[in-house]
């Protein structure tokens, strides 16, 4: 990849970071910025974006519970979703089709029904993107949405099989039963690997070679074997570790697959008119994917919020472009078309997407409107009960700080986690934990966190910035006059907390330091071994 599509890239994503958007839209800018110039994607771009997508796919494996596909939110409402899109948006193109347009005259009853189910995808990699960012992959409109795209990536497999003949070979379910066998190895080879640069060389190949490479000579998408490989390790105590080692390079080659977006065709005025059009058409998804997931008795945040991070078009539409240009189904202006919707959509659902919260907090009275009396079961009201002191994300940090709190001040102290499984295990070991996201309205309404007697101190030790950012901006709406203490990873993060009213803000680097010199002093002495 040229140098100079790095400097542009960055310096697009820096300047679209600065007005308070995700760089990922820069990047699709720098690819049309790049474009207009004559610059062209190549096979260099192509297989650092395909890298990107196969360990984004790994990680979302390594995070994923099978179970949580057989809910009903998640396979009825991605299959009853997808259906109803491709029936309206199928009927809508037809009819334009019929109208004299000139991008529309080749599409017959059939090819108008294949572009929409091509627009009736969502982006994974700008989902999941947008949901690590914000700190909510395990909050529940987080799983629910990675939810939804696991189930319209089965759909997509089961379409490539069919449309592009390419039948898998007989040797994928042998591929797939040895996998299961020798999955108890793999788990014994991590306990063994250490960590550092061989956590990281183990994960690469688990998902390049093992997954992606594997699946892909036996007739499978190599994304799928990725996805597949990285759900085999979900549940090993290092899937964090892996995760963690794999995330630079995830994000530096992700911005490979945005740039090649970008690059994607030279855009006609005709295409940019139809892609804004079928861009405008995203609110009906939107507000169809609110409506269904309310049906299933979600709460109206979780179903917007989740709503919102599904407000895409996907790259898979790009996929089945490339095939019906291939068939000679469609022209290739087509795939200009779908381009340039994906990116317009990447660019105005981006600040949607990060202004979410405030955008519930304003409309929260009327879209209340459309909840079910009976609610989800993991969507029930939360109360703290008679704790004083809550501690918000309970990770390393915010374990140790419970633990010690509760040494020093008894069984006042509460804690509270977004991950389910986080809090059975905090729970199976003894502590108050519950589950709850205090980046949610709600939460601090039911919590009742500003009566008399209840909760006076909340320390919020939630490993993503914004989403400290977010409690404490709930917490001052709800009117709470206790103390507000919270963690940071820079200092720059520090003033921002601190300029936002939090009483007192840690760089937990830094203080690390001194904790460990106190402990060490206090260890020392008490054995009569430091004399200095």
């Amino acid at each position: 990849m040229d140098p100079l599509w790095i400097l542009v890239a960055f310096l697009l994503g820096f300047a679209v970071f600065r007005v308070g958007l995700p760089p990922l839209v820069g990047y699709l800018i720098a690819g049309f910025v790049l474009q207009a110039f004559g610059v062209v994607g190549g096979e260099v771009l192509d297989e650092i974006a395909d890298l990107g997508v196969m360990l984004l796919l790994f990680t979302i494996g390594l995070k994923l519970k099978i179970r949580s596909l057989l809910k009903p939110e998640i396979w009825a409402g991605a299959s009853i979703h997808m259906l109803i899109t491709v029936i309206i948006f199928g009927a809508f193109i037809f009819a334009v089709s019929l109208s004299g347009i000139s991008a529309f005259q080749s599409l017959n009853f059939n090819l108008s029904f294949l572009l929409a189910f091509a627009l009736s995808f969502s982006s994974t990699v700008f989902a999941v993107k947008v949901l690590e960012d914000k700190g909510e992959m395990v909050s529940l409109h987080g799983r629910v949405s990675i939810g939804v795209l696991i189930m319209q990536d089965i759909f997509a497999v089961l379409f490539l099989t069919f449309s592009t003949g390419k039948i898998p070979s007989p040797w994928a379910i042998a591929l797939i039963a040895g996998l299961l066998l020798v999955r108890p190895l793999l788990h014994a080879i991590l306990n063994r690997v250490g960590h550092r640069e061989l956590v990281l060389l183990f994960s690469m190949f688990l998902a390049l070679g093992l997954g992606a490479a594997g699946f892909e000579i036996v007739g499978l998408k190599p994304d799928l074997g990725a996805l597949v490989l990285g759900v085999m390790i979900a549940g090993h105590p290092k899937a964090g570790e892996m995760s963690d080692a794999l995330l630079s390079f995830k994000d530096l080659f992700l911005v490979g697959f945005f740039l090649k977006i970008g690059l994607g065709g030279a855009p006609t005025l005709q295409a940019l008119g139809i892609g804004a059009v079928l861009t405008i058409a995203t609110v009906f998804k939107v507000a169809l994917f609110f409506f269904l997931f309310t049906r299933f008795k979600l709460r109206a945040r979780t179903a917007l919020l989740a709503a919102f991070s599904l407000a895409t078009y996907s790259e898979f539409g790009l996929l089945v472009g490339s095939i019906g240009v291939q068939n000679g189904w469609i022209g290739p202006e087509w795939l200009t078309v779908i381009a340039i919707s994906l990116s317009f959509t990447f660019i105005l659902a981006s600040p949607l997407n990060s202004a979410s919260h405030s955008i519930f907090d304003r409309r929260a009275e009327k879209l209340r409107r459309w909840q079910t009396e009976k609610r989800h079961s993991e969507d029930q009201p939360i109360d703290p009960g008679e704790a004083r002191i809550a501690v918000f994300g309970m990770g390393r940090v915010g374990t140790a700080a419970y633990d010690d709190m509760r040494e020093r001040h008894g069984d006042i102290v509460i804690g509270v986690e977004q991950d389910p499984d986080v809090v059975k295990m905090h729970q199976e070991a003894g502590r108050h934990v519950i589950p709850g996201d205090p980046t949610d309205i709600d939460f601090w309404a039911r919590a009742r966190m500003n009566k008399e007697d209840r909760v006076q101190l909340v320390l919020l030790a939630m490993p993503n910035h914004s989403a400290n950012m977010q409690a404490v901006k709930e917490l001052a709406s709800f009117g709470f006059e206790g103390v507000v203490a919270a963690t940071a990873q820079f200092d720059d993060q520090v003033e921002e907390l601190k300029a936002a009213g939090v009483q007192a803000a840690y760089n937990f680097y830094a203080q690390a330091g001194y904790g460990f010199a106190e402990h060490v002093c206090e260890a020392l002495e008490d054995e009569g071994l430091l004399t200095i």
